[in-house]
Parts: structure tokens; C-alpha cells; sequence
């Protein structure tokens, strides 16, 4: 939903450079939403809410309902402020002080339960039942939004686990909770343990597939998106079978992400980060990520016209997705500069075959205004992407040719050079040795002397000398023999 005037939250939010997202998205909210559990739900609806001007009320509103059927009195503060600066008058703006006042006392109750149970444990010397109350104790401590505390019991849960299964049950909390505090070395690090280990490990296909789709995440989250692409289209393809809606299904990985979110971010990774050949390849023609690209066809349409060159029809397919991409929690941040980088590698690609093309001709290829494709060529060239220059006064992109009959003739001159200087230097080694001009180390001294030490030029000052010359002793006896 969206009126004519835009709520005040959402012109400070981009006065101050964050995104509001003005175009309404294809998702319908209430099916997108439940296709997660856990945290993650709570989370995405407060970005959609503080980031869409046409869901913000629908959002929000879901984020209240979510947040009271969790314990995390902080997030639910949180969220019912958020809907005060956009509705100060709806009835669920105002907090709901006896649900608060339940959930803070039945948190705390839970909360000394737990930790006087581990204390008993302890004194009891029993390892399984330890680890099992630091595992209870870091969910509860997860679901009630104490992410460090979290954290630090399953650390300490590390100590008592004494089979595979408790290291994969440990670790993969471990990544959750790390993944909720953005905390992405942890997340590589976690999942690098745990795959050097994974033959010990029962079902491992299933722990692997989470494990990929984690690093991927963490090198996306990272910048790093040839590394992400690597990781995505690795992920093996039973998570695309896994039952959403059923909570004790352990393919899914839907705390965290679902198969579409793994075909999206390894999709759009892709274009960014590959050549054409290996789009091919790697991602089109790859038995198991071709399962999840099934899942969200548009992202498999717009790799095979990108492959086949028809940049026009994939940057329009991207462009039409781009409202619900940048409602996703993990995409927001970098979708402006995937995008920049898919179109800059689209553009490159056009321009390969022309030793000029007029600005009119590159904006109509590419749907865009000349003005806007001129500024887009601009930041190309210079951020480096593109080898051109614009000719302003013909409104031409013309390309920086090399002339090759000058550039060996500059490589030879230099090679001719570098020779020279090596041969005089060689030879004013050998006049320094015949003039007996060397000065040797003492005998008894444990280490060379340098230029100014008591004896003069050493061994160790003569190649410091030889040195400054751009080569030291070793290197003025290279390639010849001379005494």
C-alpha cells in the first residue's frame, strides 16, 4: 500500500542514504514470510517494513504478530516504535505492556531454570548432560534475542562434546547464531572447521550442503562474489527437495535461507562475477544447481540470454525484479553494485566488436536515457572497467587502440637498456675484484660489516653498494661465469 504522501520516516531514511524502495514488488508478503522460521522472519519483515512504501504497514504489522509469538522483548520494542514514527494512531503502535510484563518474567524464570541446572551438571561431573544444558541454555538464549551470550555457550558447549553428531549440532548453531550477528569470519571459520572434519561425520551430504550455503552467504555478505558464485552453485541439490512448512525437516535450511534464496544469490553472483564460457559452463549446464535455478526461472532466463547475448532482454528481466531484490536482507546492500558490475560486463561485452559506437546506439541497446548511459560510461572509465574514451563534441565512445608496432619497438628499447645497465655493472664487478678494491671480513667476526663500519667496505657493504645500483652480488653473476 502506498499513498500519495510518503511517510516522513521514509524521507529521513533517504536523506541519510538508506534505501526506500518506491516501486511496488512482485512477492505476495504473507506466502514469502512463511516460507522461513526462526529469527530470520522477525528480521526480514522489519527491513520490507522500513524499506517499502508499499508494504511498510502490512510488514510491520506481521513483524509485531511475529514478535509476540517469540520472547524477544527487545526486538518487539523495537518494531512497535518503528510502526509509531509511520502510524502513531493504529492500536498495535502502542506496546502491549502485559504481554511484556508476562514475557520478561517468564524469560527470567527460564532463564535461572536453565543456568541452575548447568550448575548442577557441573558439580555432577556428567559431560552429556553438561553439553546438553550449555545446548539448551544457547537456544534459549538465541530465541530470546542474547546473541553474544548465545554464542558464548555453545563455545563452552565446544568442551564436552565427545561425538561427531554433538560437533555438527554445536558448529551448525555456532554458524546460526554468528549469521544473525553479521559476524561473517566467524561463519568462514566455523565452516572451514567443520569441513576439514567432514568424513567423520554421519550423513554428510546434508551437512555440506548447509555448510556451502553458508560460505556462500559469508563471502556474498563479504563482497566477495566470484567466491559466493563458487560456493552457491556447489551446494548440493537435496535442499531443493526439503519440506518448508515441516519443522523437523533437517534439509531445510529455511532459518537461514531457502533453495530460491540460493538460486537468486548464486544467479545474480554469477552474472556479476563470470565470463559468458563459464556462465555456460558452470551454471547452466551444472547438473545441481540447475535443480534451484527450476525454482526461480526468470534467474535461469536472464543467465541464457546474458550467454547468448542478448544483454537488452537480461538486464530487463533483472530490472523488473529489482523492488524484491532489494527487500531481501541479505541482497539490499549489494544489489547496486551487482547490478552495476552485470551491466558494466554487458556493456563491455557490446562494445567488444566496435572501434566506435555512438552514445544514441548504446542507450537504445540498453533501455536507457543517453544522459544516463553517458554518466554510466563515465563511472566505468573510471573505476577502470572500460578501455574507451567519449568523444563529447561527435557523442561517440571510441576505443583506446594500441599501436603494436610501437609497443615492441618500446619493448625492445627497453630490453636493450636493462642490458646495458647489466653488462656495465658486470663489468665494473670484475675491475673492483682486479683493482683488489674487495674487503674482506676479518677473521673471528660473526657478521659482515656495512658501509661505515671500522674496516671500511665489507663484503656485506660492497653488495650494498651494488645494491643501489639495482643489483646485488649474487645478481651481477647471474647468467655467466667471470672469473
Amino acid at each position: 500500500m502506498a499513498g500519495h504522501n510518503e511517510p516522513e520516516y521514509f524521507v529521513k531514511a533517504r536523506n541519510s542514504g538508506r534505501t526506500v524502495v518506491k516501486d511496488p514488488p512482485k512477492l505476495d508478503l504473507d506466502a514469502y514470510i512463511a516460507n522461513y522460521k526462526g529469527k530470520t522472519r522477525l528480521d526480514r519483515l522489519l527491513l520490507i517494513g522500513t524499506s517499502s512504501t508499499f508494504l511498510y504497514l502490512e510488514a510491520l504489522k506481521a513483524a509485531i504478530a511475529e514478535a509476540k509469538l517469540g520472547k524477544d522483548t527487545g526486538r518487539y520494542n523495537d518494531v512497535v516504535s518503528t510502526l509509531q514514527e509511520f502510524a502513531p494512531t493504529d492500536p498495535d503502535a502502542k506496546p502491549d505492556l502485559g504481554w511484556l510484563d508476562r514475557t520478561t518474567k517468564q524469560v527470567k524464570a527460564e532463564t535461572d531454570r536453565l543456568e541452575l541446572e548447568l550448575k548442577g551438571y557441573k558439580n555432577n561431573l556428567i559431560k552429556e548432560s553438561i553439553r546438553m544444558g550449555y545446548d539448551d541454555l544457547g537456544q534459549h538464549y538465541h530465541r530470546i534475542g542474547e546473541l553474544g551470550n548465545s554464542s558464548r555457550a555453545y563455545w563452552k558447549m565446544r568442551d564436552y562434546c565427545t561425538t561427531p553428531s554433538h560437533i555438527v549440532i554445536m558448529s551448525l548453531r555456532l554458524i546460526n547464531v554468528s549469521i544473525d550477528q553479521n559476524n561473517w569470519l566467524a561463519v568462514q571459520s566455523n565452516v572451514q572447521k567443520l569441513r576439514s572434519q567432514m568424513q567423520k561425520f554421519p550423513d554428510n551430504e546434508r551437512i555440506a550442503a548447509k555448510l556451502s550455503a553458508a560460505m556462500g552467504l559469508a563471502h556474498l555478505a563479504s563482497g566477495y562474489y566470484k567466491e559466493a558464485t563458487e560456493s552457491f552453485i556447489e551446494t548440493d541439490q537435496r535442499m531443493v527437495s526439503a519440506k518448508l512448512d515441516d519443522p523437523n525437516d533437517e534439509e531445510a535450511y529455511n532459518e537461514v535461507m531457502t533453495p530460491n534464496d540460493i538460486a537468486v544469490y548464486g544467479g545474480l553472483c554469477a552474472l556479476a562475477s563470470m565470463s559468458r564460457d563459464e556462465l555456460q559452463k558452470r551454471v547452466l549446464e551444472n547438473s545441481s544447481f540447475r535443480n534451484y535455478l527450476e525454482l526461480e526461472p526468470h534467474i535461469r532466463r536472464a543467465i541464457s540470454f546474458f550467454v547468448s547475448s542478448k544483454y537488452s532482454a537480461c538486464l530487463s528481466i533483472l530490472e523488473s525484479y529489482k523492488a524484491d531484490y532489494l527487500l531481501d536482507i541479505h541482497l539490499q546492500r549489494h544489489l547496486p553494485e551487482l547490478y552495476f558490475r552485470i551491466r558494466s560486463k554487458a556493456i563491455r561485452q557490446y562494445f567488444i566488436p566496435f572501434s566506435c559506437v555512438t552514445l544514441s546506439a548504446l542507450a537504445l541497446a540498453f533501455n536507457a536515457d543517453e544522459s544516463n548511459m553517458e554518466h554510466e560510461l563515465t563511472s566505468m572509465i573510471n573505476r577502470g572497467n572500460l578501455d574507451a574514451r567519449i568523444d563529447l563534441v561527435d557523442r561517440v565512445l571510441v576505443a583506446n587502440t594500441v599501436d603494436e608496432r610501437r609497443k615492441v619497438h618500446d619493448e625492445a628499447l627497453t630490453m636493450a637498456k636493462d642490458y646495458e645497465r647489466t653488462a656495465h655493472l658486470r663489468i665494473l664487478r670484475m675491475e673492483i675484484l682486479n683493482a683488489g678494491l674487495e674487503v674482506r671480513t676479518a677473521k673471528g667476526q660473526g657478521s659482515l660489516m656495512g658501509l661505515g663500519g671500522q674496516d671500511g667496505f665489507s663484503n656485506g657493504g660492497m653488495d650494498t653498494f651494488m645494491g643501489g645500483l639495482g643489483q646485488s652480488r649474487g645478481g651481477l653473476r647471474s647468467g655467466g661465469r667471470f672469473l
